[in-house]
Formats: structure tokens, sequence, C-alpha cells
């Protein structure tokens, strides 16, 4: 794929996730929709209404670029091109006003040899914070156009570590032991509700580190791109369950001691 056509992809996510952005803005104190609600989850009518009109505004300029998201899939699914959809990351935050979520938007080329797909264009927008975090692979990350960087920190003693707490009985036995380890060999621990605000967050300097035992394909997809792009590491490996994944996202730094225990 050409870097004219990544730039035209990233313009056109950047257009996507405003208009997303500007919706979640307005309807944060109102009150909400709620699809689904389970005992570590909601969906909210939203979260479709979101997914649709950046589909809808993705298709516009990219028709043969398929789509997936968390809300559903469109298009081909075994198209050369996807996009990686999540509109609204941090959905339980929204739900209870609390303003940390964003939007998160990938597009991925798939490897003509083995099959497998790359992300090659990645934004993450904050709303609430006016934070728009893009991409292109090969290219200096940037903040508000601002060219970012990973942090310095080798010690897991100076480090701030962001957690994700997976849904299932099964991570949550994994990770709480791991959190109870963590919390004691790190400067602080941070739980903050939104996959790929931490990963940007990576990115920028502000945490060192971001862990989480399972995790989906949409919710790390744009933002790991950007931890790489900002000169970090995004380590990720396949674990059962649909585009599932674990992860370790550090500064290049951490990720070994990070997982020594």
């Amino acid at each position: 794929m050409k870097l004219s056509e990544q730039k035209k992809a990233l313009a056109c996510a950047v257009k996507a996730a405003r208009a997303v952005g500007k919706l979640m803005r307005q309807n944060l104190r109102l009150s909400k929709k709620v699809n689904l609600a389970t005992a570590h989850d909601i969906k909210l009518e939203l979260d479709v209404r979101s997914q649709k009109l950046i589909e809808k505004m993705l298709f516009a300029s990219f028709p043969k670029v398929a789509v997936l998201g968390e809300e559903g899939v469109s298009g081909n699914q075994e198209a050369e091109q996807r996009w990686v959809v999540d509109p609204i990351d941090g959905t339980v935050n929204f739900t209870y006003e609390i303003p940390h979520a964003c939007v998160s938007i990938a597009l991925q080329v798939k490897d003509a040899k083995t099959g497998e797909y790359q992300t090659v264009v990645g934004v993450v927008y904050d709303p609430f914070c006016d934070e728009l975090w893009t991409a292109i692979r090969g290219q200096p990350a940037r903040l508000n156009g601002t060219i970012i960087r990973v942090s310095q920190r080798k010690s897991l003693g100076e480090a701030i570590v962001s957690i994700g707490f997976a849904k299932s009985s099964s991570n949550l036995e994994r990770t709480l032991p791991y959190f109870n380890k963590l919390v004691r060999k790190v400067r602080k621990v941070r739980l903050m509700g939104a996959a790929a605000l931490a990963l940007t967050y990576v990115a920028s300097g502000r945490f060192d580190a971001y862990v989480e035992q399972g995790i989906h394909l949409w919710d790390i997809a744009a933002g790991g791109l950007i931890v790489e792009c900002a000169g970090g590491e995004f380590w990720h490996e396949p674990i059962p369950g649909d585009y599932a994944y674990r992860i370790v996202a550090s500064n290049g730094l951490l990720r070994k001691k990070l997982q020594s225990f």
C-alpha cells in the first residue's frame, strides 16, 4: 500500500473518529440506552450507532475495504485490507459519565505470503481531552500533530504500569495473582478502563507499560501501532477466543522484567 494511500486512509479515519467523538461529548451527561448489560460489561445503543457512522464514512472513501469492529463486521473479511474499529473504547466509563473513553480506528493490510494482517495506520481520539494520536507504519507517532516518544525508564521501581482485568473467570484467576506481585514491584499501578488510551499513554511516555491477559484486536490494533511508532514495543500473543490476545506494551525496556514473575 503506497504512502499516499496510507495518508488518505489516515485522514479518513481521523475525520470519522472526530465525528464519533462529537457524539460522545454530546451524550456523556445524557441517559443512555443499554442494549446489553452483564456482570462486567455494558453495550450501548450508541456503540452500534457510532460504528455505523464510522462505517459509512470509511466506505465512502474506501468501498472495497472490509470492517472488523466490536459491534460487528461489514464487507469481505478475507479482503486484502480491513479497518479494525472500536467505536467507543471504555464504554463502562462512558456509561457512568467518566470522561475517559475514546474512538479507535486502525487499517490493516494482509501479507501476501503469510496471510496475516499488519496494522499500517492507527488513530485513537479522546474527545474529552481533545487528544488525537495518529501513526503510519514507518513514520513517527504523533499527538495532536507533535511527535511523541515512549519513556526511557528502565527500573520497575520507577515505572507506572497500567493493567487491565479481563472479564472471564479464568483470566481473572491469572491476573489477580500477577497484580498482587506487580503492585509491590512498581511505583504505581493504574486501572483506567480504556485499552486504547492505555496504549497511547505508553506511547506518550505517561505510562511505562500496559499489561492485559485477555483483550480483543479492536481494542489494541491502532494503539499498538502508535506504541511501536513512538519507539516502544508491542508484544502480543493470540489466545483462545475471537481475535483475542494477551499483551505487554512497553517502552521496550521493561517487558522481560514484567514477564519474569
